[in-house]
């Protein structure tokens, strides 16, 4: 059962971080990271499908923005909770947000669709939208790399492999239900605030 894990992940693990990416994209970005330390894939490759992954989805959702504005799922989004920060805080510091909108957990979607209704020219957008996803891929790469080192040397070297792997994909699971949680709870309270 672990081989068809392990092989499994060596065969889509990339495509998953990618995929995992091009939403919000933390816990992915973390478990490709995890897995380049254990072998299953190197860390610049774990890294490029992360920057990759994060440029796609900033891109989409500027371009559902952009040339979509009035159809009912950016409508909706429109209405989401942090919406009108967003917008507010791209027309006063165009640049920064753009730059910094990934780190903030929950903001990414609305921020892009936010980036798209705005006026910032798209050439601005694409390059800061690289600048931004190659540092974020960077860092969330390179913390699972290294939480994948401090794991092998608390868990020991004891387990297996797979093992390990296994490991990872639990701690990973269980990131991206607690930022689920965190997102849900930021949420609730800036729907509070809005009211």
């Amino acid at each position: 059962m672990t081989e068809a894990i392990h092989h499994f992940i060596e065969q889509y693990g990339l495509l998953a971080v990618f995929l995992g990416c091009v939403a919000e994209g933390e816990s992915a970005a973390i478990l490709g990271g995890f897995f380049a330390h254990q072998n299953v894939f190197v860390l610049w490759h774990a890294i490029l499908a992360a920057a990759l992954g994060a440029f796609v989805g900033d891109t989409f959702f500027f371009i559902l923005g952009r040339s979509f504005a009035d159809h009912r799922y950016v409508v909706r989004l429109r209405r989401r909770p942090g919406f009108r920060r967003a917008y507010r805080l791209l027309n006063t510091h165009p640049n920064i947000f753009v730059l910094s909108n990934r780190y903030v957990y929950g903001m990414r979607l609305v921020g892009g669709i936010a980036a798209g209704l705005s006026t910032i020219p798209v050439p601005r957008f694409v390059i800061l939208n690289a600048i931004s996803s190659a540092a974020w891929a960077i860092l969330f790469s390179t913390i699972g790399y290294v939480f994948g080192m401090s794991a092998q040397h608390f868990i020991g070297q004891a387990l297996l492999r797979h093992e390990r792997l296994l490991v990872g994909l639990g701690i990973g699971l269980a990131v991206a239900v607690l930022a689920w949680f965190a997102a849900r709870h930021i949420a609730k309270r800036e729907r509070g605030r809005e009211q």
